[in-house]
């Protein structure tokens, strides 16, 4: 369930600058990684060879993509926040996207959010969301971004 519920553009507008929550914790597994590379086509050993990543990366082993955890937006921003009175949303994409610190497979990750814009347009809302995974016991962000996303009435 949502940390964070409001109704149509004009609750979505109330929320502008405010910190909604944060979802819960998910652990990156290799089986995770190796589905990614499969469906990207990117096999980069630091990602999918645990043996040789141990030995010769400087994560001291294999690492998520970096792709994959801003593929990990969708599915946490609903543990943050429900946004209703809108008959659909769309991914509208991204305008900033950095990885500040590498994600070690076996990792926990949390997504936090703050809605930084909402702009009403002819049937709807564009909403500009900052977005940042944490890496539980870190000290950098795994990611920041802000993406952007479209509600239809």
């Amino acid at each position: 369930m949502a940390q964070t519920v409001v109704e149509g553009i004009e609750g979505v507008q109330g929320l502008v600058g405010q910190h909604m929550g944060y979802s819960d914790w998910v652990t990156i597994t290799q089986e995770q990684v190796n589905q990614f590379a499969e469906a990207t086509g990117d096999h980069q050993w630091i990602h999918v060879d645990p043996e040789r990543a141990k030995k010769e990366s400087p994560f001291g082993g294999p690492i998520a993509h970096g792709y994959l955890t801003l593929s990990l937006v969708p599915g946490l921003l609903p543990e943050i926040v429900d946004m209703q009175g809108f008959r659909m949303g769309v991914n509208y994409g991204t305008e900033k996207v950095r990885f500040p610190s590498p994600v070690p497979v076996g990792a926990r990750v949390r997504a936090g959010a703050t809605l930084a814009s909402a702009t009403p347009f002819d049937g709807g809302i564009t909403v500009n969301i900052d977005v940042t995974i944490e890496i539980e016991g870190g000290t950098k962000p795994a990611m920041v971004a802000t993406v952007v996303y479209r509600r239809y009435l």
